[in-house]
This record gives C-alpha cells, sequence and structure tokens, in this order.
C-alpha cells in the first residue's frame, strides 16, 4: 500500500505536530529553542573571535592551567 499526501495535507499534518508539541511537549520546544540560541550565540562568538587576534596556544595552555 503507498500513501500520498498532497501540500494541503503535509501542511495539515505538520501543523497538527507542531501544535501537539507546543501544547503537551513543552520541554522538547524548551531544549530546541535553548539549542537553537546556544548555536547562533556560538556562530556569532566564533565571527567576533574571528575580526580579533588569534590566541596562541601557548596562552590558551596558561589559562587553562590558572584554574
Amino acid at each position: 500500500m503507498q500513501i500520498q499526501l498532497d501540500d494541503s495535507k503535509t501542511k495539515e499534518l505538520l501543523t497538527e505536530i507542531v501544535i501537539d508539541l507546543i501544547q503537551n511537549r513543552q520541554e522538547v520546544i524548551r531544549e530546541i529553542l535553548l539549542d537553537a540560541l546556544e548555536e547562533v550565540g556560538l556562530g556569532k562568538a566564533i565571527i567576533e573571535g574571528r575580526q580579533n587576534d588569534f590566541v596562541s596556544e601557548e596562552g590558551i595552555f596558561t589559562l587553562l592551567d590558572e584554574e
């Protein structure tokens, strides 16, 4: 048996899934949003870091040894 979905049916099913996630799986949504925000922050930090001078490997190990 083969199932065919048209665009409207696909959109309807995806909408139902998103609504179910929002209503019943708030923790899943929260985790997805937090992960996305962390990725955006990391991306911005990488871009910002590339505009400045690079830190030497020795400098990194010096900072790590201080802790």
